[in-house]
């Protein structure tokens, strides 16, 4: 008995020295992070502390007082980070080196690029719109198209990309979110959005889910008003937070807050969600266990600004639970009113440095520990690769929608025997198009006549090619009374093919029943245009589906495929 009591002992004792050699391996990874957290944090005032909490705006297209009051800025106040908006490439690495040499810590770079760089600078490439990936079924292209705007990023000296918006957009009236949105399906918005993150994160760019809980179904703008969501809070739990919480499990590493009025998760009658206990701490960080970082959306936004004076909004912003305040009013208010806050015990020491830390980890992270100035020579040609212009066509090749093809009008032949016309709607150009269906096709323009001269020219005509090109192609609004009559009279008339150039939900109240084929191109770039010409002359296949419903008899996931020949 003694002898199985004394081999018990010795087990016991093997085992617990295992776990003493195991465990400094298990945290291993973390440590050189935490020494440098640590020597960071240990060094700072209290003023310099609160002011990592600090994100302001920052601009490469204005004038040197402009960026000699960011650099006093950060001089005075020991902001952390920066989100550069409009201007050009070398002149914002040029100032995000000088900035970065007046900063005691090293600054964390943010920019909103969720259709690439180009969505706040000139002189780099645009990748399409997240609604346009939406109509994509190759998620594998989307975490390409993420892993190249992580690499534009990386180059440009920016460590965290404000992107993917993964708002569900259910509303087709949303003046916001819109075609930022993948779709109106929150398995299609998931997908989407974890294969965005995958390729961001690969390149050491930080990527950061926005609009939480769900501007998806608004019809106000934050920007200018708080919207309401009146969904109930079984709705958002089971749509709305799916994607964060999938997101969440690959470890994205930040959440931004939007300014929502929601009822149902929040009893405060008006309390924007950005400002919320409930909605900041007890859901995303406490249910939905969120680790990562945690930024307001802009506190400048009239969504927000309205509820609380300057300062005290940044000191309720940060009491909700958020670690980052992103574009404040004033931000030495913001810092005053939080260090007084401190200083009367509403703020605990714990509470500070569970915000200043992460913020501080997440700089190390981006190895900003070893911080190394942007180069900037070749940086415009570096940001312009040849292969991003094959990236695009390939989405627009799997993305471009066939929705209807009635007597399989496509695709269209060269034929001597019929005669084809093309008609030019909207504000937008049409060269790349017509001059790729010219190469293969001989076609008229007919383009700017009144529908009465129209309708007769047409009779000449066995086949009429409409193009719908809209100049901005992010509005979702209806198109105009007089197209849409127009291109519902030449239907009645003629043998319709209809290709938009624009949002799908332009087609809303247009009337389908005369129209033989219609194909959706989402967006009026040389790109779009020359890929939906070859797929109309049967060159490509059509491969797209509808990421979001135009009426109920073109839903969502709707999409015919198209052979080429």
């Amino acid at each position: 008995m003694k002898k199985n009591i004394s081999i018990i002992l010795i087990l016991v004792l093997v085992i617990l020295s295992c776990d003493k050699k195991e465990n400094p391996k298990k945290f291993s990874k973390n440590t050189n992070q935490t020494k440098w957290v640590d020597s960071i944090y240990n060094k700072m005032t209290l003023k310099e502390k609160v002011g990592q909490l600090f994100m302001v705006a920052a601009y490469s297209n204005k004038e040197k007082s402009h960026a000699d009051s960011i650099q006093q800025l950060i001089k005075d106040t020991s902001v952390g980070g920066l989100i550069f908006f409009q201007g050009a490439p070398v002149k914002q690495a040029e100032l995000t080196n000088l900035f970065q040499t007046t900063s005691k810590v090293p600054l964390l770079i943010g920019m909103d690029a969720e259709w690439g760089l180009n969505m706040r600078l000139d002189s780099t490439t645009r990748y399409p719109y997240n609604m346009t990936l939406g109509a994509v079924e190759n998620s594998n292209l989307i975490k390409r198209i993420g892993e190249q705007i992580g690499r534009d990023c990386k180059r440009l000296g920016v460590h965290i990309n404000f992107a993917p918006v993964v708002d569900i957009n259910t509303n087709s009236k949303n003046p916001v979110i819109g075609v930022r949105s993948f779709a109106e399906d929150k398995m299609n918005v998931t997908n989407k959005a974890l294969a965005f993150t995958e390729g961001l994160q690969s390149q050491g760019v930080l990527a950061c889910a926005k609009h939480f809980p769900g501007h998806g179904d608004t019809d106000k703008d934050s920007h200018k008003i708080l919207p309401t969501v009146s969904l109930s809070k079984e709705r958002i739990d089971t749509v709305e937070l799916y994607p964060y919480k999938k997101l969440f499990q690959k470890k994205i590493a930040g959440v931004m807050v939007a300014h929502l009025n929601v009822p149902s998760l929040e009893s405060k009658e008006g309390l924007p969600s950005s400002l919320s206990y409930q909605i900041v701490s007890n859901i995303l960080k406490n249910t939905l266990e969120f680790k990562g970082l945690i930024f307001t959306d802009a506190l400048r936004m009239k969504g927000v600004s309205n509820y609380k004076e300057s300062g005290a909004l940044d000191l309720a912003a940060f009491k909700a639970g958020n670690d980052v305040l992103l574009m404040v009013e004033d931000v030495s208010k913001g810092i005053s009113k939080i260090m007084e806050a401190y200083t009367k015990k509403e703020i605990t020491e714990e509470r500070l440095a569970h915000s200043v830390k992460k913020i501080l980890a997440a700089k190390f992270n981006v190895h900003l520990n070893q911080y190394k100035p942007v180069v900037t020579s070749k940086l415009v040609s570096d940001l312009n690769d040849k292969n991003t212009i094959a990236l695009n066509e390939e989405v627009f090749t799997n993305a471009v929608t066939i929705i209807k093809n009635k007597n399989q009008m496509l695709p269209v032949k060269k034929d001597q025997q019929v005669k084809t016309a093309f008609i030019k709607l909207g504000d937008g150009s049409s060269d790349t198009f017509l001059k790729e269906l010219k190469s293969h096709i001989d076609i008229d323009e007919l383009s700017g006549f009144t529908q009465k001269e129209l309708l007769r020219k047409l009779k000449a005509y066995g086949k009429v090619i409409i193009g719908y090109h809209r100049s901005n192609v992010r509005k979702t609004s209806k198109i105009s009374t007089e197209d849409k009559v127009m291109i519902e009279n030449l239907a009645k008339e003629n043998r319709v093919i209809l290709d938009v150039f624009a949002s799908q939900y332009c087609l809303e109240e247009v009337s389908f029943k005369n129209i033989e084929a219609s194909v959706i191109s989402y967006e009026n770039t040389e790109i779009a245009q020359r890929i939906s010409a070859q797929i109309i002359l049967g060159i490509q296949k059509a491969k797209g589906r509808l990421p979001a419903s135009i009426n109920e008899e073109f839903m969502a996931g709707y999409g015919i495929k198209h052979e080429n020949n």
